[in-house]
């Protein structure tokens, strides 16, 4: 594959303030450590899960063709034929991945051929088609080529097809639906995640009204869409594929935490707050946020979260937010929109006030801030690395292995 060759992708350079001559020691260590718990048999998986999560990921393509079928439980032994001349004739999605497939160019490397990216292009929508054609539950969506095409660079078409159909069967395949219920399920997520942490932050974003729209593209492509480059994006699939279902949210939630001061900086309208949180900065520290995300992880399992998840109000939801912010944008009167939605808002919490003081009465249930920041300060806002990496690990191997079940609640 070209990007092999180019030596493109992996974390070949020193990371976080690393030496060049430590990095070289540590990757030469870390490569011996993959390589051996890829010779044991049965394969240790668990090992490689912590490999994939912990500074670097897997190092380079070479290894990800290695690894990410033992993290997805695959036998790559009897891969698939070339799929049939006739399925893009006679498959109904076939105009909208084509239409999708070339516009795709940004995520090819700079100065490859022409003939050599049209090939794969080619080859790009043959898998598609092709998981599209044997699973029909599945329904195609846009950005999913953003994924397909990562795992196309990295390992060939062959491969990659047998691991995009699991991938679609299990971590992605809420977003398959025929409907986006499930993927606005999973961007409630997002908001809690963001109040245990910084309650001003959160407070901040529910004030402006800008929802969670501004994170679907980054969970709906595990962030292939918006980095442009490529080796950011593998390091991220190393460690989602190691992880929960779920981590991209979490990720997704650091992102959000890591800009707090550019977030309340801005200006607390939808318009301004959405604007700032959808371009998404290029610079980030992604191994420090990495470890952050499997830290809040570990603090703040999607058990715990899944209650808040599911009560979300209607009007807090992506979807809802998004019918304003369009409205906001068309008119460019984003004052007169955000007046009306505060005082729908204000009504309806003044009804939700008079209700709970009703039951207080009778039960006092709460949950104040002060509990949530004493047990913050208790649990401490970072677990070490290799705490939060095996809790990570522990967590994924229990899920792996029952793969068929539903994801999420």
């Amino acid at each position: 594959m070209y990007l092999k060759k180019s030596k493109r992708v992996g974390a070949s350079s020193p990371l976080n303030g690393i030496g060049k001559q430590d990095w070289d020691s540590r990757r030469k260590r870390k490569m011996g450590e993959i390589s051996q718990a890829l010779g044991v048999t049965p394969v240790d998986v668990a090992a490689l899960r912590r490999m994939a999560i912990s500074e670097g990921g897997l190092l380079t393509d070479e290894m990800r063709c290695r690894v990410w079928p033992k993290l997805l439980n695959m036998n790559t032994d009897n891969l698939p034929d070339k799929p049939a001349a006739d399925l893009r004739e006679n498959h109904k999605d076939y105009h909208q991945v084509l239409l999708d497939v070339r516009r795709s160019l940004r995520r090819f490397p700079p100065g490859m051929p022409d003939d050599q990216r049209e090939g794969l292009q080619e080859e790009l929508t043959d898998i598609i088609l092709h998981v599209l054609d044997r699973n029909p539950q599945l329904h195609y969506y846009q950005g999913y080529h953003d994924i397909v095409v990562t795992f196309l660079l990295v390992l060939g078409e062959r491969l990659a097809t047998v691991l995009v159909e699991k991938l679609s069967t299990h971590h992605l395949r809420d977003f398959m639906d025929p409907t986006m219920d499930n993927t606005k399920h999973i961007l409630n997520y997002l908001m809690p995640i963001i109040e245990r942490v910084n309650p001003e932050v959160h407070d901040f974003m529910q004030q402006a009204e800008v929802g969670t729209i501004f994170a679907l593209s980054w969970l709906i492509t595990w962030f292939g869409h918006v980095l442009s480059d490529f080796r950011h994006v593998v390091r991220l699939y190393d460690f989602f594929l190691a992880c929960h279902p779920l981590m991209p949210i979490y990720f997704a939630a650091v992102i959000v935490l890591h800009r707090e001061e550019e977030v309340l900086d801005c200006e607390c309208d939808m318009a301004s707050v959405h604007h700032l949180l959808s371009q998404i900065p290029q610079d980030l520290p992604y191994e420090t946020l990495i470890s952050r995300a499997g830290d809040l992880f570990v603090q703040f399992p999607p058990s715990e979260l899944a209650r808040e998840a599911a009560q979300q109000n209607s009007q807090q939801t992506a979807a809802s937010t998004f019918k304003d912010f369009e409205l906001a944008s068309a008119q460019q009167k984003p004052d007169s929109v955000l007046r009306r939605r505060r005082k729908e808002r204000a009504e309806t919490q003044a009804q939700a006030q008079a209700q709970a003081q009703a039951q207080a009465q009778a039960m006092v249930v709460a949950r104040p801030r002060a509990k949530r920041l004493i047990r913050l300060a208790v649990m401490g806002l970072t677990v070490a690395l290799g705490a939060a990496a095996l809790a990570v690990v522990n967590t994924a191997l229990e899920w792996a292995p029952k793969l068929d079940l539903q994801f999420f609640p």
